[in-house]
């Protein structure tokens, strides 16, 4: 049984089209991202997944559950970690947690439930005093009460430091480990990078692409960029190489020669530029980047649109 299930949802707010024939499935067990510029579409996704708002077309089956006619019992089952979130600053992280555990009428260790987010130290202490990342972690911990077998986050990262968000892949890692499917949007690329199974990226309200990040790779032909140490690099040279086959886009980057390729050998576009172009010191291979596929996917779909 997929953990969620889109078939050809559409919402319209008058004239504007937010979410656009969207066909999506996420499998129980995964950790999947959700992708896209500002004004794609995420945000009016996930708040038809919790029956915020109402599809103009299409369903949305959640945990085999429709997520309009059985809100209830879908929400009952989900933990989320809302990008709008609020906390208490007068109540203490133990009194946050009884709180919900208390509403959802779920019989839990609070303690329990803050160490699983590495708050318990601070349990006692007032919201208002905790640091970004800890309020985050303990709306985190709101959202685990009852063990949800589906945790819904909204840009779990934003704004968190490095070691914030380091921990925040980690306590994501470790409720996949526990059986829990995860589905997150984010804008940082290296967020999703590093814990998801695969992603979907989103553009216009359309689904443009969905895979794991080697098959993205693939699929567009940029699974490589070149960066090559050349003598008197200049515009000239750049213009050059961006006219050979398969150059899909050269530039300076940082002293060196930046060549993305495009569905050829790494190697013939090397030999083309020390032919014709310039002589090559040295050079190294990059596989590309989540963010170098994202900006790919999304422009290359506006551009078909164009």
């Amino acid at each position: 049984m997929a953990a969620i299930k889109i078939k050809g949802l559409t919402k319209r707010f008058d004239d504007v089209v937010a979410v656009d024939d969207l066909d999506l499935e996420v499998k129980e067990g995964e950790i999947f991202g959700f992708l896209g510029p500002n004004g794609a579409g995420k945000s009016t996704t996930i708040d038809i997944l919790l029956d915020f708002i109402r599809p103009t077309e299409g369903t949305v089956t959640v945990l085999g559950h429709d997520a309009q006619s059985e809100g209830e019992t879908v929400r009952r089952r989900m933990g989320v970690l809302p990008d709008a979130y609020h906390v208490y600053d007068r109540l203490t992280g133990r009194q946050h947690l009884e709180f919900v555990l208390e509403m959802k009428e779920v019989n839990q260790d609070p303690m329990a439930l803050l160490e699983r987010v590495r708050i318990a130290d601070a349990a006692d202490r007032k919201a208002g005093g905790y640091s970004k990342g800890m309020r985050q972690r303990l709306v985190l911990a709101m959202a685990l009460v009852g063990d949800p077998d589906l945790l819904v986050l909204d840009e779990p990262s934003t704004g968190l430091d490095p070691n914030g968000a380091r921990e925040m892949r980690e306590i994501i890692r470790e409720e996949n480990a526990r059986g829990t499917t995860v589905f997150f949007s984010s804008h940082v690329m290296e967020q999703v990078e590093a814990v998801c199974d695969r992603v979907a990226i989103i553009d216009q309200g359309k689904l443009v692409a969905v895979d794991t990040i080697d098959g993205l790779r693939n699929a567009t032909e940029t699974g490589e960029t070149l960066y090559i140490y050349v003598t008197n690099l200049n515009d000239e040279i750049v213009g050059r190489v961006s006219e050979i086959d398969g150059v899909g886009n050269a530039s300076v980057h940082d002293g060196r020669l930046r060549v993305t390729v495009d569905g050829v050998s790494k190697f013939a576009v090397l030999h083309a530029i020390d032919a014709d172009v310039v002589s090559i010191q040295d050079f190294s291979v990059v596989e590309s980047s989540l963010e170098d596929l994202f900006v790919r996917y999304t422009t290359d779909e506006q551009e078909v649109r164009a």
